[in-house]
């Protein structure tokens, strides 16, 4: 079984840097394909941010993250991170880590795809 625990939220002012951790037990490669990180703002709906692709490294953003965040795999594969930079009042969500496994022909960031879940993180961007 997956188990994913995030940590390294927390509140900053615009323009700052935060690096969210994700620390993943129970991985197998041959089970998982992409690990992601989403949120959720207050009063929306979840949304993608990132994922990388667990067995080549190849890594997704939206829009929204592109340019500022970095989504990166440790070599074990048990920590995934996100690096956000440059942060704005538009980031301020809960964080979440979830991992999928192989077998689906989603796009990676359908989030309903995912059947791992960590608890989530706060991060707080204050303008």
């Amino acid at each position: 079984q997956v188990q994913l625990l995030e940590s390294g939220g927390g509140s900053v002012q615009a323009g700052g840097s935060l690096r969210l951790s994700c620390a993943v037990s129970g991985y197998s490669a041959t089970t998982i394909d992409f690990m992601g990180w989403f949120r959720r703002p207050p009063e929306k709906e979840r949304e993608a941010v990132a994922a990388i692709y667990s067995f080549a490294g190849r890594t997704y953003y939206t829009d929204s993250a592109k340019g500022r965040f970095t989504i990166s795999q440790d070599v074990s594969k048990t920590t995934i991170y996100l690096e956000m930079n440059n942060l704005t009042s538009e980031d301020t969500a809960t964080y979440y880590c979830a991992a999928r496994r192989r077998g689906s022909s989603m796009n990676w960031d359908a989030g309903f795809q995912y059947q791992y879940w960590g608890q989530g993180t706060q991060v707080t961007v204050s303008s």
